[in-house]
């Protein structure tokens, strides 16, 4: 039975790094703030075991007002081992111990419905309970939007799955198995399934494989590395520093924003990965003609005419933005509300959307404040920018 449980002045959804923050920043300013949603859920059951986090050390650090809740607080205190490249499994684990200093009332039930009411917003959980309030913070993550080429899509869950739908890839040994992409979430999820004991191809379409070993070389040149890169650390150099200010990047012409994020986000590994595939099968180049079934297996005809025959293709082709086609608890009416720029939220201060009191963090609002708000360096500014934002409807100051 349905109940009516109150009202709260912000409503976040999502509790990963994002919500956490945003929680976080808003308490600390004495916002009353609920965020729903179990504490690093995504990162605990969408991501593989053994997968190690890309960002280095100085860029993972989930944001708190007061500066204290670091990795290296984290390490100081429960996680004396801990070092970098940081494990999957400790960075989840150094989440909940922020969620626990921060939010430890989180309400771990999924919002399942978010409705205009009036000047109000009107959400319901996963078991029907309601709840009302006057603003909604969207920070529910990239998981609505892993993106499969259609053309992979149209094979079926049997044949073809995303990077994310896999915990562990132990069920694919002695299987032969095809991962499709060239960044970071393909080439890891390759090297987990090599050492998971799969025979496997890495398909992709650039003529090369990045790899970020001059990034890492950049990094290691004293001062002047601080020049080119901020501690962010998203970017290429010189274009880091850009990135690190989204404030700045908000007033860079619209046509020029998608070049720029794209050169910042392009396809890469990190630097570690090479031994690790040094026994893969990479082939370059290579666009999917067609597909086809044969029996338990699927071949996959590719332009140079070769054929490779595989007992499934997992995608590791990275998440697109689209708040229309994955609205997640948000009411088709409401969505269609919203402005938005290549299937992003436009947002203005406080990363409020044309909603007025709907604020959206993370991935979608990489449109109006950059590519940084991809990662969880994005954390500290976001939580500061949806404070003031906030604050002002209020009428206050900070």
């Amino acid at each position: 039975m349905k109940r009516e449980s109150g009202h709260v002045e912000v409503l976040v959804v999502g509790a990963g790094p994002y919500g956490l923050a945003a929680t976080a920043h808003l308490r600390a300013e004495g916002v009353g703030a609920l965020v729903f949603g179990e504490p690093m859920s995504f990162w605990r059951d969408k991501m593989p075991s053994g997968m190690l986090l890309r960002s280095p050390w100085q860029a993972s650090h989930i944001a708190d007002p007061g500066h204290k809740l670091t990795l290296d607080a984290f390490r100081e205190d429960v996680a004396p081992d801990l070092e970098a490249p940081v494990p999957l499994h400790r960075f989840v684990e150094y989440g909940r111990w922020y969620a626990e200093a921060t939010v430890a009332d989180a309400d771990p039930r999924q919002i399942r419905r978010i409705r205009r009411v009036g000047d109000r917003f009107a959400a319901t959980t996963a078991d029907g309970e309601s709840v009302s309030a006057d603003r909604v913070v969207v920070g529910t993550g990239i998981g609505p939007y892993a993106y499969v080429p259609p053309a992979l899509q149209r094979l079926g869950g049997r044949w073809v799955s995303h990077a994310s739908e896999h915990r562990d890839f132990a069920r694919f040994a002695g299987q032969a198995v095809a991962v499709i992409g060239g960044g970071q979430s393909a080439l890891e999820s390759a090297a987990l399934l090599h050492e998971a004991g799969a025979d496997v191809t890495v398909v992709m379409r650039r003529p090369a494989v990045r790899w970020l070993s001059r990034s890492a070389r950049l990094h290691s040149m004293g001062p002047l590395a601080k020049l080119l890169y901020a501690p962010t650390d998203v970017g290429p150099a010189g274009l880091s520093r850009l990135v690190a200010t989204p404030s700045l990047f908000a007033h860079v012409p619209s046509v020029a924003r998608t070049p720029l994020t794209a050169r910042c986000i392009r396809p890469a590994g990190a630097a570690w990965l090479i031994d690790r595939l040094a026994d893969v099968r990479i082939v370059l180049d290579a666009e999917i003609l067609a597909t086809a079934i044969d029996g338990q297996h699927v071949s996959l005809r590719l332009a140079d005419e070769s054929t490779h025959v595989v007992s499934h293709i997992v995608c590791g082709t990275g998440y697109r933005v689209d708040i229309s086609a994955a609205p997640g608890p948000l009411e088709p009416d409401l969505v269609r509300q919203v402005r938005t720029a290549l299937g992003m939220p436009v947002l203005g201060r406080g990363f409020e959307s044309s909603v007025p009191g709907l604020h959206f963090l993370g991935a979608p609002s990489a449109f109006s404040f950059g590519p940084l708000a991809r990662f969880v360096a994005g954390t500290a500014f976001a939580g500061d920018e949806l404070v003031r934002g906030v604050c002002h409807r209020r009428g206050r100051r900070r």
